[in-house]
């Protein structure tokens, strides 16, 4: 019989996929609270040490990805942290004004223009934002390969094993 924090943890995994393709919404962060919540659950018991350390990991290299993928990418591209952070600013609020296709189209067109202001040059203004643009969407896709894999794994090691 499954019972109501059983279904509630499940739900919160499921979130955790979701929220990685939803804008503002933490998907590593749910799908590690539904982890936990599981584990309390069940007395730190169920699944077991190494299982349970496994998809902890996953879950903190999914909250790594998500906080920092796009700013790391938009500095391997060139972009100035000045200009990462007025990108991001930027990229949030055309986010709720706009919603995802704001937020890349902000995030380019951000980084291109504060870029070139500052440098000058047409190519690496092109780069920086092209580097950022891509690393956003990048790590969403990593995001959900990883939430989607902490899922699977919790449902084999509690439900299948």
């Amino acid at each position: 019989m499954v019972d109501a924090i059983t279904i509630l943890a499940v739900a919160l995994l499921v979130g955790g996929i979701a929220g990685t393709l939803v804008p503002l919404v933490p998907g590593g962060l749910l799908s590690l609270s539904g982890l936990l919540l599981y584990w309390w659950h069940t007395g730190f018991t169920d699944p077991g040490t190494v299982a349970m350390l496994a998809l902890l990991f996953l879950g903190l290299c999914t909250v790594f990805v998500e906080f920092f993928a796009g700013a790391s990418s938009a500095r391997y591209g060139g972009a100035s942290w000045t200009t990462t952070v007025i990108a991001v600013v930027v990229a949030m609020v055309l986010l709720v004004v706009t919603g995802p296709i704001g937020l890349v189209v902000g995030l380019f067109g951000t980084v291109f223009l504060v870029e070139f202001v500052r440098n000058g040059d047409l190519e690496t203004s092109g780069r920086a934002a092209f580097y950022a643009s891509v690393g956003v969407l990048a790590s969403t896709a990593v995001q959900v390969l990883l939430t989607t894999t902490i899922f699977l794994g919790f449902v084999v090691v509690v439900f299948v094993l």
